[in-house]
């Protein structure tokens, strides 16, 4: 009788478990319902269209400020908190170091002032005081010089008469000389200290004052890099400098980002493989990005004509990196609608026309 039940038990249990295993199996098999997207992706009104990646810029491009000299910077006149301010050209933004130009530029200014003293100097030569004693050297010459030549004449007469040595003669003859060349040396030094400096020694004193000047004009120059001005009226986008920070030249990241923000641009990445549907007069929209319900209509600046690799990723799955593309600018109007720099956009070219005329 026991074998009997077994017989038939374990066939029963063998089915109770494979019906249990397929419904187990069906039950983790089931497909789950589709999740609606946190956000509506967007979608182009157009029905032929070249889309690209936008990206918001200023209509001056952002300009990313540098230090044209290295050093540690003194003063920041756009700190962190007055992100946003609008500056005008020239206003000044920081201040690196310039206490060793100031110093460098007392010294090259007391160097012009000798420069300046030593060619007045020479300008002013001879000294009205040095000219009587001169003037009293060559009189003493003089006088020297018709002593001398009355104690020749005398000896030359007592020489003939066979009254002095001619020793004697010959040596009054030779002090007669010396006497006449003193006389031709105070002569000259007079007439030399009259005729004033020499003109090459005043063209070296000018070249001085010239070098000096130039050494002055170039610390100068040196001073106003060293305060660093906006390039354009704008508005000061970002600030990554603090007072005691060393910047270099250039520097590891833009110091400060400045742009003219009256006018926003977009930046539009188009794929090489649809720049031949491009033209540059087709109807362009934006839409913003986790906002595609806002749209807003773009007009064609220009073109930037060199094909560059991408750098502006989606993260599409399709996306090669490998990609190149042509980047075109467009004025957006977004109205009231707060849109900031740097903000991504999804940007639809309208290409219906091309497509129609490739057609025909």
């Amino acid at each position: 009788m026991f074998r009997k039940s077994i017989k038939y038990v374990l066939p029963i249990f063998a089915v109770a478990l494979f019906t249990f295993a397929v419904v187990h199996v069906a039950r983790t098999q089931q497909t789950r319902p589709r999740a609606d997207p946190p956000v509506e992706p967007a979608r182009s009104p157009f029905g032929t269209n070249v889309s690209g990646a936008g990206i918001a810029e200023a209509e001056t491009e952002n300009i990313a400020i540098g230090s044209p000299l290295p050093g540690v910077v003194l003063e920041v006149y756009v700190p962190v908190n007055k992100v946003g301010q609008v500056v005008k050209q020239g206003d000044p933004l920081f201040l690196v170091d310039n206490r060793a130009l100031n110093a460098q530029l007392k010294y090259q200014e007391a160097n012009l002032a000798a420069a300046e003293a030593n060619l007045t100097k020479l300008e002013k030569q001879p000294r009205p005081e040095e000219v009587p004693a001169n003037e009293a050297a060559v009189k003493v010459a003089e006088a020297n010089v018709a002593m001398q030549q009355d104690i020749a004449e005398r000896n030359s007469e007592l020489y003939q008469r066979n009254a002095v040595s001619a020793q004697d003669y010959i040596q009054s003859q030779l002090i007669l000389r010396q006497a006449r060349a003193t006389l031709a040396q105070a002569q000259a030094n007079l007439a030399l200290q009259k005729a004033g400096a020499w003109e090459p020694d005043k063209a070296i004193a000018r070249a001085s004052i010239a070098l000096a000047n130039a050494q002055i004009e170039q610390t100068k120059t040196d001073l106003d890099r060293a305060l660093v001005r906006a390039p354009v009226d704008g508005k000061v986008l970002q600030v990554n400098v603090r007072p005691g920070e060393y910047v270099g030249t250039p520097p590891s990241q833009a110091l400060i980002v400045l742009g003219s923000i009256a006018q926003l641009h977009v930046r539009v990445d188009i794929d090489e493989h649809d720049i031949p549907r491009f033209r540059t007069n087709l109807p362009a929209q934006a839409s913003l990005r986790g906002d595609p319900s806002q749209k807003f209509p773009l007009r064609f600046v220009r073109v930037q004509p060199y094909v560059i690799p991408k750098k502006s990723l989606t993260g599409d799955n399709t996306e090669r990196v490998d990609t190149r593309v042509l980047q075109v600018i467009y004025a957006i109007d977004n109205g009231d609608t707060p849109l900031y720099v740097g903000q991504q956009m999804d940007v639809s070219i309208d290409t219906t026309r091309v497509a129609t005329e490739a057609r025909r």
